[in-house]
């Protein structure tokens, strides 16, 4: 027996594209103030390196020297040399803990209370960091309080997140393309306002307020946006098609365990009683891993892929054609960080309009997950400096870009595949469960494509 649906007639319109509009915001303020920390990286390590002047902001000789990331002059502290690798600790190690948890107890706290509450958290943590652009403390202190703050933005990340893909595969496929969508975008506008901070010449703690209180109304946003979300028509109507399909299982569960015990009793066997607690009320992670295991694994392949090289070994690359020129400064950010954001946000909105391989294709999808392993030597070979052992296979400036815009693309179009099948491979009553798991299969993917980068570059 199928699952009872409402009328076709009946199944409200997403007006005005509201849902879908909501969702891509949803999926902007997720990953958006995140990307603005992390942009905001130069500021944290001048405060933990060079001195300052009285204002808490870097004396100018020190934020000339700073510009220049390859300045052999450069000879920050403990604290600032290891602030990059702590800072992945914290992030990933917390991001995957926490999907993973996500993954396993979504059932058991209510769905408001894990986005609404994530949010919060996320947007408190902001205003904390904001206020102590303007507070003086001293490196050790500034140092724990960032990472605590770096634990609990992570922590919320990945609850939020593992929420949001739950709530989106509730709804019809196209529908987790805007949440990817809206990831995708995050990182183009840390990028591009990365290039305007460049070129304003802007004092770092300025630019990292302005980052910071960008977050904090983005955040603010976002929590509306949910609001409103919930007292639409069209979502109301699919939250009521998931209860209906769970009640129908119960149903057919409690049916089914009736005619076995009566049939025992009928042979004169003992029967068994029911158990209080049908299987049906909350869907074995297990079972939903056998339907989507495929997938999993493969968005997890996808970011080893991509976390492992960038930004670790592409952030390395230097430009060979224009010397001392103003586009030594531009060249990361730019051929690095907005070409690889635009390319990775492109893919991910592709699949709006065209999705293939299918959700039931067999080999296609892991064949070309597997096929993009062939970055990272390729980047690898690209101009990165410092290097020991491998040679310098391509020169120019023009194959990096290529190479990162071919990177980013499929970055963003197999991984926006892969999360937008797997809700649709299981029942409608685990659908919620099954976008969980992908972002928890997602969390290990950056997880583990962290630890390899620290290998990668020491290859290079």
């Amino acid at each position: 027996m199928g699952i009872t649906a409402m009328p076709t007639n009946h199944q409200p319109q997403d007006r005005y594209k509201a849902v879908w509009i909501i969702l891509f915001i949803l999926g902007l303020g997720t990953l958006l103030p995140w990307n603005f920390f992390i942009t905001a990286t130069m500021y944290f390590k001048s405060r933990l390196g060079p001195p300052q002047n009285e204002s808490g902001a870097l004396t100018e000789e020190n934020r000339d020297l700073l510009a220049t990331t390859s300045s052999p002059l450069l000879n920050p502290s403990l604290l600032s040399s290891i602030f990059n690798n702590v800072l992945t600790i914290c992030s990933m190690l917390p991001l995957l803990v926490f999907t993973c948890l996500n993954s396993f107890l979504h059932q058991r706290i209510p769905q408001d209370l894990r986005i609404l509450g994530s949010m919060v958290a996320i947007l408190l943590m902001f205003v904390l960091t904001a206020i102590l652009v303007k507070v003086d403390l001293d490196p050790m202190s500034f140092f724990t309080v960032t990472m605590i703050q770096i634990v609990i933005i992570n922590s919320s990340g990945a609850i939020l997140q593992g929420s949001l893909f739950g709530l989106a595969g509730l709804l019809p496929a196209s529908y987790t393309v805007p949440l990817m969508s809206g990831q995708g975008l995050a990182g183009i506008f840390a990028a591009v306002a990365m290039i305007f901070a460049i070129a304003s010449g802007s004092e770092l703690g300025q630019s990292a307020f302005g980052y910071f209180i960008t977050a904090c109304v983005v955040t603010v946003i976002s929590v509306s946006c949910y609001l409103v979300l919930s007292r639409l028509k069209f979502y109301q109507y699919y939250q009521q098609t998931k209860m209906e399909a769970v009640g129908e299982q119960e149903t057919k569960m409690d049916l089914i365990q009736r005619g076995e015990n009566s049939a025992k009793s009928g042979e004169g066997g003992m029967s068994k009683p029911s158990t209080p607690t049908s299987p049906c009320e909350r869907p074995s992670i297990i079972t939903i891993l056998k339907q989507i295991w495929v997938l999993a694994l493969s968005v997890c392949f996808i970011f080893i892929i991509t976390i492992c090289v960038f930004p670790s070994v592409t952030a390395e690359v230097q430009s060979t054609i224009l010397g001392t020129s103003d586009w030594q400064k531009y060249f990361i950010p730019v051929s690095c960080f907005f070409t690889f954001n635009a390319f990775d946000w492109a893919g991910r909105s592709l699949t709006t309009l065209y999705m293939w391989p299918t959700k039931d294709s067999r080999w296609q999808l892991p064949a070309l997950v597997v096929a993009r392993i062939v970055f990272v030597p390729l980047l690898m070979l690209c101009n990165v400096h410092p290097r020991k052992n491998l040679p310098v296979v391509f020169h120019h400036d023009a194959w990096f870009i290529v190479f990162i815009m071919l990177f980013a693309f499929s970055n963003g179009y197999l991984a926006s595949l892969c999360m937008c099948f797997a809700p649709k491979k299981v029942k409608p009553s685990e659908a919620e469960a099954a976008g969980t798991v992908m972002v928890f299969f997602l969390s290990l993917g950056l997880a583990l494509g962290a630890l390899l980068s620290f290998l990668l570059r020491v290859i290079v």
